[in-house]
């Protein structure tokens, strides 16, 4: 697939977001292991979504994984990407052994740099998401939450959908909080315009 040239790279480069897409592992999706969400089947459809958006308007997509806590060891089945979410040629990927997505040195050094804004999707809601919006919220990076595309896990006795909502409104204090359908529409301006068509060019 050719990904699309987004033009206003060079109009307003620091306006242009990265979507972030964290632990996107089959840790979270395969039913019966430490760390399944039961009800990520709607966040993840949230996440194509997202991803699809993001593809189809040259927006940069950076994976951000587990790798080296017990759960995720480099090379087992259930540190691997979730059927679909596989990276391509030209997307980013930043492994990390700690929540926050800035616990990656290279993930760090890159946002700081360019400091685009991070739209945060992905698992899972009360760790790794949360870290990172705080993460960022202190080292001055704007950050929106896709609450819909994430989810999170039951503590305490507390319901997951419960634990969730809560999460999503700490994370106001922090970042921008949106839906999927929401993000993708306001940022549609970052489709490129379709190429015109020549009225003498062959087929």
């Amino acid at each position: 697939m050719i990904r699309p040239m987004n033009p206003a790279l060079y109009r307003r480069p620091r306006s242009v977001p990265i979507l972030v897409l964290v632990d996107m592992q089959q840790e979270y999706e395969v039913a019966g292991r430490p760390l399944a969400l039961p009800e990520i089947a709607p966040a993840l459809e949230n996440c194509r979504l997202a991803l699809n958006h993001a593809r189809e308007s040259g927006i940069q997509v950076a994976y951000v994984r587990w790798i080296g806590a017990p759960l995720f060891q480099a090379g087992t089945r259930f540190a691997r990407w979730i059927e679909g979410f596989e990276p391509q040629g030209c997307d980013m990927i930043f492994d990390r052994d700690r929540p926050s997505c800035f616990a990656s040195p290279a993930f760090a050094d890159v946002m700081e740099r360019g400091c685009p804004p991070l739209v945060v999707a992905g698992f899972a809601g009360e760790a790794a998401c949360l870290a990172t919006a705080v993460d960022g919220y202190h080292r001055g990076q704007e950050v929106t939450f896709l609450a819909d595309a994430s989810a999170s896990h039951d503590m305490d006795g507390i319901a997951a959908a419960d634990i969730h909502r809560s999460i999503s409104a700490v994370m106001r204090s922090f970042a921008d909080v949106t839906d999927t359908h929401s993000w993708i529409a306001a940022s549609s301006p970052f489709r490129p315009i379709a190429a015109l068509s020549m009225p003498n060019a062959r087929p």
